[in-house]
């Protein structure tokens, strides 16, 4: 799956010019803009980006782990994230230089998602909508800020992207050997973002329409549960020793699911505080342990209970909306603004969506099934928690596939090609 050898040479150079475009292109903007692209203060440490990065300077210099808890060891995050930036601190140092270098590092994999989603895209329709998608994945200025970003998006993507087309390959091959690389980059996966935790349970719906037998399943769950649990035992031994308890994860997983509640980032209804009269407006979204899940039931419960409607929009479809409709692009760069990007991203997006019901109708479900469950269970696994365009960006590279796919059936009746397969391109290219 991941050979070129029957990709016709037209169709590589075009590819290799747009992994060519992105990497170059990304690495001038990146470096032209600098620290620019930092959400936060270095010295005030006030967002995540430079929490990151004082994280990763405490690693190195002082051997802790710590984030939001000064130089105090915390379980607050998962370590990805510190530990990969600390990484390639150790190696270009601590300063601007170091910043940069994993800067040019998240680059090269936007560069190397360019041929992922034109791996996958071929797999699931044919080679004209992959390297459509790689034109899209060229065009796209949010990809560049994410790239220069010291945020976790880019990496988590690529990760996404890899495990897509591990999906493919171990349904093919059905060697327990490919479930064992799933269960191990699921484990990379959950250092950066624990929800990826679940992701094999879509393997049940899967082998279920493959018919595969239970003793096959069952040795196929155990390779990636062992696999896993191996993987995430350093973390686990490190938070007991330090904090003298079993931490699974994190210790904030309270505050996602408090921050949930937030309609458009407004305070719960006035008659909330009435009827609950221990909460202070003032601090009502502070906390991040068990004592901020019990604030988010409350108000969820009172939500539905006096505004029934709108709390349903609210964890349906209002997530979907903050997940995508909003693009990831917090510090514009010349020539496009945020709000041309705002109705760029809106115009994306609904073309994807018709792009998307038009494949559902058309086009073979057994091709699409392990796309379309890898973006449902990422989707659906932010509905009771915040969602917003952040957590929504390593999902639309998916969504832009079914933008290309409408282009691409637009492209063919208008020239009257018959429809394409998965192994066949338009105009020649294959």
């Amino acid at each position: 799956m991941f050979s070129l050898t029957e990709v016709s040479r037209p169709a590589k150079r075009f590819l290799a010019v747009c992994i060519a475009i992105v990497l170059i292109l990304s690495c001038i903007i990146v470096l032209t803009y600098n620290n620019y692209f930092l959400l936060g203060d270095l010295v005030k440490r006030n967002n995540d980006d430079v929490k990151y990065i004082h994280s990763a300077r405490l690693l190195l210099n002082q051997g802790i782990l710590a984030y939001n808890s000064g130089e105090q060891p915390s379980a607050f995050i998962m370590p990805g994230m510190p530990f990969l930036l600390a990484g390639v601190m150790a190696i270009f140092g601590q300063d601007d230089v170091g910043i940069n270098a994993f800067r040019i590092l998240q680059c090269v994999m936007q560069a190397f998602s360019v041929y992922l989603i034109f791996i996958i895209g071929r797999r699931v329709f044919n080679t004209r909508v992959a390297l459509i998608t790689a034109v899209i994945c060229v065009l796209y200025p949010p990809d560049y800020y994410s790239s220069g970003s010291i945020l976790s998006e880019t990496t988590f993507r690529t990760i996404q992207l890899l495990l897509i087309c591990l999906a493919f390959v171990a349904l093919d091959k059905r060697k327990t050997i490919w479930y064992v690389l799933i269960g191990l980059l699921v484990a990379v996966a959950a250092y950066f973002k624990p929800h990826a935790t679940l992701y094999p349970a879509i393997f049940l719906i899967l082998w279920w329409k493959q018919k595969i037998g239970w003793k096959e399943m069952a040795r196929y769950v155990g390779a990636m549960a062992a696999v896993y649990i191996v993987c995430l035992l350093p973390w686990w031994i490190r938070n007991m020793v330090t904090f003298d308890k079993f931490i699974l994860f994190t210790n904030s997983g309270g505050s996602p699911f408090l921050l949930g509640t937030r309609i458009h980032g407004a305070l719960p209804p006035a008659g909330f505080f009435v009827e609950h009269p221990e909460y202070d407006p003032k601090t009502i979204f502070q906390g991040a342990d068990s004592s901020a899940v019990t604030k988010g039931l409350d108000i969820v419960k009172y939500g539905f209970m006096h505004e029934p409607l709108k709390y349903t929009y609210w964890y349906t479809i209002g997530r979907w909306v903050e997940l995508y409709s909003h693009p990831f692009y917090s510090r514009p760069f010349w020539p496009v603004t945020r709000p041309v990007m705002n109705v760029l991203q809106i115009i994306m997006i609904v073309v994807s969506i018709l792009g998307l019901v038009w494949a559902l109708i058309k086009h073979p479900m057994r091709r699409m099934a392990p796309l379309l469950l890898t973006l449902a269970y990422f989707t659906l696994i932010y509905q009771p928690f915040v969602a917003f365009n952040r957590y929504g960006y390593p999902n639309e590279i998916i969504l832009f596939l079914f933008a290309a796919y409408l282009i691409d059936r637009l492209l063919s009746i208008r020239k009257n090609e018959p429809l394409l397969n998965a192994n066949q391109g338009g105009t020649g290219i294959r």
